[in-house]
């Protein structure tokens, strides 16, 4: 019975090989943003449900929710700056399908453990879900069309968010589900279109002989592999990534709370915003950062990167700003602002790094530095979420997500620049250096 499995899998992976460009750009596409896309369902929808009336440790139990599973997020990607980085690719699948699981169940455990005790198995699910996107992108990395794969799969990252709130309020509105199962039985519409794309995935060939002549090798990195690229990239790391940690804070907030600033502004009742304006700001990314798949020099498509990360900022400052001056409404100042955010945020998860690696002839992965620029943001994120509780200013949301993106979009700013400028400097240090090689 394992015999014919493999001979048919192989056959997939080998058509695959022969296959013409853009079918393979759509295979790979598309099983990998349905991968991730299902993951949002069992770590997202939640963040639909208001838990109104609920209070622990003195803040909304929503609050504790939040902070709970972004704890959980940030302690996977801290371990996960080791676990990734030495991953084999043949054990990415089966990772990634008992990781969700076992995100599933914990879920299982939320519904029935009553409250205030169930707040555990929130962070129980975000201890393995914070894996799972170093797992998918290790089967797209360090290929010619690593932009515009990883340009889609990134762009799940938003489209994906809003599918799994607009799923779970659905759930409750439509199904009378209430706020505490409807968690699980969202994870229950994604399990088997999730194990359905990981089998698809699965089959991707690995990057060809004219990929790493272009990319450089991808592989698994040692403890003595990563401390040497920590040391040789440390000046150009410490503000990209207090830049991404800004973005990272940035688009959880839009993410988690997105549901109180709608209920704010008169769209409680409509359980498609949340999908209709990711869906929008996705195809807006997806077109800007795909496009980079044309830019052969690795050099000047990272130099690019910052510009691109730039523009976001100054969009999301620039819309805020409109908003306060009553010239757009709350929806397109939203819907502005955060396609800037996207703008910034996504790069790095599909384009920065990966050039990088290129553009500096490193033999590793993106996993790695990935997850050491992840890690750092969710902490950030949990910073944030516990100086607004305790703090106490009174605000609305309209007006904390007015202030948040002033802040850190200025901030944000001058970090790139200062992170543009160190790489142009690097740059022309490692070209120095292998010349006189």
């Amino acid at each position: 019975m394992i015999q014919p499995t493999l001979l048919q899998t192989s056959s997939i992976k080998e058509k695959l090989q022969r296959s013409p460009v853009f079918l393979f750009v759509l295979y790979v596409s598309l099983s990998s943003f349905a991968v991730y896309g299902c993951m949002y369902g069992f770590r997202k929808p939640f963040t639909a449900a208001s838990y109104e009336g609920y209070r622990l440790f003195g803040i909304s139990y929503k609050v504790v929710l939040v902070i709970a599973q972004v704890i959980g997020y940030v302690i996977s990607k801290f371990y996960g700056i080791r676990f990734i980085a030495s991953m084999k690719p043949e054990k990415r699948a089966s990772n990634i399908l008992w990781l969700i699981t076992i995100a599933w169940v914990s879920l299982l455990l939320f519904a029935i453990v009553p409250f205030p005790f169930n707040f555990i198995f929130m962070f129980v699910n975000g201890l393995p879900l914070g894996m799972i996107w170093g797992l998918v992108f290790g089967f797209l990395e360090g290929r010619r069309m690593t932009e515009l794969v990883g340009a889609v799969l990134a762009t799940s990252f938003i489209f994906a968010s809003g599918l799994a709130k607009t799923v779970g309020k659905n759930l409750m509105l439509e199904f009378n589900i209430n706020q505490w199962w409807m968690p699980f039985a969202a994870g229950a519409v994604f399990i088997i279109p999730l194990f359905i794309s990981v089998w698809l995935l699965q089959q991707t060939p690995p990057p060809t002989e004219d990929d790493i002549a272009n990319r450089t090798v991808r592989k698994p990195m040692n403890a003595e592999e990563r401390k040497a690229f920590v040391k040789q990239f440390g000046a150009i790391l410490i503000p990209v990534v207090l830049a991404y940690s800004l973005l990272t804070i940035l688009r959880d907030f839009c993410e988690d709370f997105a549901n109180e600033l709608w209920n704010e502004t008169g769209f409680q009742n409509n359980a498609n915003i949340f999908t209709q304006t990711s869906t929008f700001i996705s195809l807006l990314v997806l077109a800007i950062v795909g496009s980079f798949f044309i830019i052969r020099n690795n050099y000047k498509a990272f130099q690019l990167t910052y510009v691109v990360i730039l523009f976001g900022f100054s969009l999301a400052v620039i819309s805020t700003l409109l908003f306060q001056l009553h010239v757009i409404s709350p929806l397109i100042w939203f819907v502005a602002a955060t396609s800037g955010l996207y703008m910034g945020y996504v790069p790095y998860n599909c384009l920065y790094f990966e050039r990088m690696l290129a553009t500096f002839k490193v033999h590793g992965n993106v996993g790695f530095v990935m997850y050491i620029a992840d890690a750092f943001g969710y902490l950030g994120t949990v910073i944030v979420l516990l100086l607004k509780e305790f703090v106490t200013i009174k605000y609305s949301w309209v007006n904390f997500f007015s202030l948040l993106f002033y802040v850190f979009a200025f901030v944000g700013m001058i970090l790139i620049i200062i992170g543009a400028r160190v790489s142009a400097n690097t740059y022309k240090k490692f070209n120095f250096n292998q010349s006189i090689v």
